[in-house]
C-alpha cells in the first residue's frame, strides 16, 4: 500500500525534474541565440571603432595591427591570417593602404568570408589635389611609393566620408544579422551625430585661423582634412612614409616654411620626428604632433583612447600652430 501512495509523489517529482530540465535547455538556446556575435577584424583603428559603435554588444571586433605599429610597413603573420580566417567580416580601407590584402585573402580562401572595403565608391583625392600651385609635390625618392600611386587612401580624416562609411557598415552588419538591423541603424545614427558635432567644431575653429598652411615632417596623411577645412598641406614624404626625401626636398620645405611664415612643424606619432626637428631648427620653429590615427599605442589602448580623443588633440595642435583665434 505504501508503494501505491508513494507513486503519485514520485511521478510528480519526475514531471517537475523533466520540466526544469526542459526550461534550462530552452534558456540555454535563447541565451545562445542572444549572445550570437559578428566576428570582425579591422586593419585600421578608425574602422575598428566605427564597427564597434555600430555592433555594440552584437559584435566582437579586433584590430589586426599590434599597438603602435605603422600600417604602411607592417606585414601580417600566420597568426593574423588565422584570425582573419576565423572571422565573419574583414574590414579594410583599400586604395593601396594595405598592400598585403590580396595575399591575405588568397591565403585565407574562404568563400563565406565577407570583405568590406571602406574606400569603395569614395571619390579619392589625388596627391596633386592636396595643394594649390602643387607646392607639396616635392622631389623625393619614389621607389617606396609604388603601392600608393597618386591616390590618397587616408579617407577617415574627412568626417563627412566617415558618416558615409558608417551607413555602409550599418547595411553590411544588417546583411549579416538581419534581426538586429534596427539596432545597428540606431547605433550608427548616434555615432554619426557625434561625427557631425566634431565636424562642426573643426569647421568653426579652423575657419578663424590666421595661417592656412601647415607643414608635415612626415607623409601626406591629412589631405582630406586639409581639403574639408580649406587648409594647405605641405608634406616632406608625399603619400608614403617610406619615401626618402632628398636634400633638395629638404631645402624646398625650408624655403616654403619661410615663405608662409611657419611657426610650427608637425610630425606624426609612431614615426620619427628627426626631420621635423631639423626643419624646425632651421627656421626657428617648434614641433607639435598630428596623429593620423591609423593605429594607437599600447598606452592609448589601455587608457581607452577614442577616435574623438585623437581628433580633438589634432584640433588643439592645429589651432595652436595655425594661430587660430
Amino acid at each position: 500500500m505504501k508503494g501505491y501512495k508513494l507513486f503519485p509523489i514520485l511521478w510528480g517529482m519526475t514531471l517537475l525534474i523533466v520540466c526544469l530540465v526542459s526550461l534550462d535547455a530552452a534558456a540555454l538556446r535563447v541565451k545562445s541565440k542572444d549572445t550570437k556575435k559578428i566576428r570582425v577584424v579591422s586593419t585600421v583603428y578608425p574602422l575598428m571603432e566605427f564597427s564597434q559603435a555600430v555592433l555594440a554588444n552584437r559584435g566582437d571586433v579586433s584590430l589586426l595591427l599590434p599597438p603602435g605599429v605603422e600600417i604602411h610597413s607592417w606585414r601580417p603573420r600566420p597568426s593574423d591570417i588565422r584570425r582573419i580566417s576565423q572571422s565573419d567580416l574583414f574590414i579594410c580601407i583599400g586604395a593601396g593602404l594595405e598592400p598585403w590584402i590580396t595575399d591575405i585573402l588568397n591565403t585565407v580562401k574562404r568563400s563565406d568570408l565577407h570583405v568590406f572595403q571602406a574606400s569603395e565608391g569614395i571619390s579619392l583625392l589625388r596627391s596633386e589635389a592636396q595643394a594649390p600651385q602643387h607646392e607639396d609635390k616635392l622631389e623625393h625618392d619614389h621607389d617606396h611609393n609604388q603601392n600608393f600611386g597618386h591616390l590618397d587612401p587616408h579617407i577617415w580624416m574627412d568626417f563627412g566620408i566617415d558618416q558615409v562609411i558608417i551607413d555602409r557598415l550599418v547595411a553590411k552588419m544588417s546583411e549579416l544579422m538581419p534581426e538586429a538591423s534596427a539596432y545597428f541603424k540606431s547605433n550608427g545614427e548616434k555615432y554619426k551625430e557625434r561625427l557631425r558635432e566634431l565636424d562642426k567644431l573643426f569647421e568653426q575653429t579652423l575657419s578663424r585661423c590666421q595661417q592656412k598652411t601647415f607643414i608635415l615632417g612626415g607623409h601626406a596623411a591629412f589631405g582630406y582634412l586639409a581639403k574639408r577645412y580649406h587648409l594647405h598641406q605641405i608634406s616632406l614624404f608625399g603619400l608614403s612614409p617610406d619615401s626618402t626625401p632628398t636634400p633638395r626636398a629638404m631645402t624646398e620645405v625650408v624655403e616654403l616654411a619661410k615663405k608662409h611664415n611657419i611657426k610650427v612643424i608637425y610630425f606624426e606619432i609612431n614615426v620619427s620626428d628627426n626631420l621635423a626637428k631639423v626643419i624646425a631648427q632651421e627656421i626657428g620653429a617648434r614641433t607639435l604632433v598630428l596623429n593620423p590615427a591609423a593605429n594607437i599605442t599600447l598606452n592609448q589602448r589601455q587608457n581607452g583612447t577614442t577616435f574623438f580623443d585623437i581628433m580633438n588633440m589634432n584640433l588643439k595642435n592645429l589651432r595652436e600652430g595655425l594661430d587660430c583665434e
